[in-house]
């Protein structure tokens, strides 16, 4: 069990059992939508504080990031400090009671492409649902690859809810979770620090 129950302190996933839920991050999927939202310093976004706030009618049990790992060549100096800034995330969203789970990036001419993320995510959502850790689960992706998963989900009575954003959101998730909630910018200003929130 997490210490997430407390007053403190959420593209993610969030899901609920007897009153009791986890969430999980699509890292690379709501580090994106923050930056459309011209919402710079994403690395102090509270992720802490926003899981709890989802979830204030649930006991929050677990939290899982998932992300695409960067691998970078000495010589690579951009790509390291990319890798440094991400490895100091994980290191602190762990210290708050996080599970970072990692897939990886394939690099295609002078673009890298995560895989794998998408996996892990669902095989988070079905095992959980199967082996009874929650009733209800907030999902805060708009990966429309977990649309199977989902649906798989609710057929053995688990409750999905899907998060997104007002301004892009999945359509077929929409469509596909018993209920969403669409987040504009001024519902995640509160959980970055002031100076950097404009």
């Amino acid at each position: 069990m997490l210490g997430f129950s407390g007053a403190q302190g959420f593209f993610v996933i969030l899901v609920v059992m007897n009153n009791k839920s986890i969430v999980i991050f699509d890292g690379s999927n709501f580090y994106y939508k923050l930056k459309s939202l011209n919402l710079s310093h994403t690395s102090q976004f509270d992720y802490h504080r926003f899981a709890l706030h989802l979830n204030q009618s649930q006991q929050l049990v677990a939290a899982y990031y998932c992300i695409g790992k960067i691998k970078a060549a000495q010589e690579d100096i951009k790509a390291r400090t990319m890798m440094a800034k991400q490895q100091s995330l994980a290191t602190r969203l762990q210290k708050e009671g996080f599970v970072i789970q990692y897939g990886f990036l394939l690099k295609t001419d002078s673009h890298y492409k995560e895989k794998g993320v998408d996996i892990q995510i669902a095989v988070d959502l079905m095992r959980g649902a199967y082996r009874n850790e929650y009733n209800s689960v907030y999902l805060v992706s708009s990966d429309s690859d977990l649309v199977p998963a989902i649906r798989e989900v609710q057929s053995v009575g688990k409750h999905v809810v899907y998060v997104g954003f007002e301004h892009k959101p999945s359509f077929a998730l929409l469509k596909t979770a018993r209920e969403s909630r669409l987040l504009t910018k001024n519902d995640l200003l509160p959980f970055f620090p002031p100076a950097t929130s404009s």
